[in-house]
């Protein structure tokens, strides 16, 4: 008895550990009562629909918010009570479809702390942190990871590639207490490791000695000149020669043409510049290693991974083709709560899209099939036609002739 209270003791715990911050799945237009757009002067923002799309799974429950508005800048945002992620993982996941097969823009969210203005949002607001996938042309298919830090935005060092087809895929960042981070896609980690290795928190933890100075007699050279290798004395031959087996020309005027000189050819005795093989240096001591100290100015940070007050997520975009759906935005602090929901919603929903896709595909090939069938069907009557109007021009012709003819003889 007191095993089975002891294992429903661990799942309660287990159950209370996780806290959902913020979800919001935009099942309905309701989405728009708590998600406000900016009004920032001199921008032309687009808008967002509820849409499940032109492909889903569920055409309910795979609604999301949809760009609808080509070559714009979007810019909606909601609050919600503030949390800090002190000593607790900090997970931020959300889905994205390009189902326009987008050529350039933004898939990303930010998250803000509690100063933010959602109705003056725009791309100089301050952020906590972005977050999400970027397409730009073939050049740029990337997940963004950056991080706010004493003023400054910092991108992440390593690149991280971005799924770039027409399905709905799951990203999620987990930031952990230790210093440590995950990038996930669809529930697959693809990134990982510290978070002061992969981004320019802090100086280095070493500089090169400014006091310190390669020695003058400092002999970097392995190899040197062998000094009693001496250059042979019938080493230098011309590069090029006139030709021994070209004659001159027997109509060659001298006084009309000139003196006549043999064509050059390559001097098969050339053997190039000459240099002194080389041997060992007895004095080589390697190359030179600029001696580090402790950098004065670097200072270890252990809470680099805290955010002191969220409250705050928004899109933050510009789109030249619209179309991208997202949806299933989820901040909580349990990994395992957000592999949960993730995989509840994603792995179905990329399932029944790719069939019903694949499925419109099929469709549409076998209508251009048909559509191309009808036209060719159409060239091959409007041939005959031809072929018969062809036909009767020449017997009218023929019978004018032989009615010519006739009239002729009388």
């Amino acid at each position: 008895m007191k095993l089975l209270l002891g294992v429903f003791a661990l799942v309660a715990v287990a159950v209370v550990r996780a806290e959902v911050y913020f979800e919001e799945k935009f099942a309905d237009d309701s989405w728009q009562q708590n998600w406000v757009y900016s009004e920032h002067p001199g921008k032309e923002f687009g808008k967002f629909v509820t849409s499940a799309g032109a492909f889903y799974n569920d055409p309910e429950n795979d609604k999301g918010i949809k760009t609808s508005q080509d070559a714009r800048f979007y810019a909606l945002s909601t609050k919600f009570p503030p949390f800090s992620n002190q000593n607790k993982p900090l997970v931020v996941q959300f889905s994205v479809k390009h189902e326009q097969n987008i050529d350039c823009g933004g898939g990303y969210v930010k998250v803000f702390d509690c100063n933010l203005n959602s109705k003056d949002m725009h791309g100089e607001t301050p952020y906590e942190i972005m977050f999400g996938p970027d397409i730009c042309g073939p050049g740029t298919k990337k997940v963004h990871v950056i991080f706010s830090y004493k003023g400054k935005n910092l991108l992440i060092n390593k690149d991280i590639r971005c799924k770039d087809d027409v399905y709905t895929h799951l990203y999620t960042l987990i930031v952990n207490p230790d210093n440590t981070y995950e990038v996930l896609i669809d529930g697959d980690k693809v990134e990982g490791g510290e978070l002061e290795a992969d981004w320019n928190f802090l100086p280095p933890k070493k500089i090169k000695d400014p006091e310190a100075k390669k020695p003058s007699d400092w002999d970097d050279r392995a190899t040197i000149d062998d000094p009693e290798d001496k250059k042979p004395e019938d080493w230098d031959k011309p590069e090029h020669i006139p030709d021994p087996d070209a004659s001159k020309p027997e109509d060659w005027d001298d006084e009309m043409d000139g003196e006549w000189e043999p064509p050059m050819i390559d001097n098969p005795d050339y053997k190039g510049e000459w240099k002194p093989k080389q041997i060992d240096n007895p004095s080589y001591k390697g190359p030179w290693v600029h001696p580090e100290i402790d950098n004065p100015e670097y200072e270890a940070d252990s809470e680099l991974y805290y955010r002191k007050e969220i409250c705050g997520i928004g899109f933050d975009l510009w789109q030249v083709k619209a179309g991208t759906i997202f949806d299933n935005v989820l901040i909580t602090d349990d990994p395992e709560h957000a592999k949960k929901v993730g995989k509840e919603n994603w792995k179905v929903t990329f399932e029944g899209e790719k069939k019903m896709k694949e499925a419109q595909d099929e469709e549409e090939r076998k209508k251009e099939e048909n559509d191309k069938k009808v036209r060719e069907d159409q060239e091959d009557d409007d041939d005959e036609d031809e072929d018969d109007n062809d036909v009767a021009e020449k017997d009218s012709t023929d019978k004018a002739d032989a009615a010519d003819e006739t009239h002729d003889e009388l």
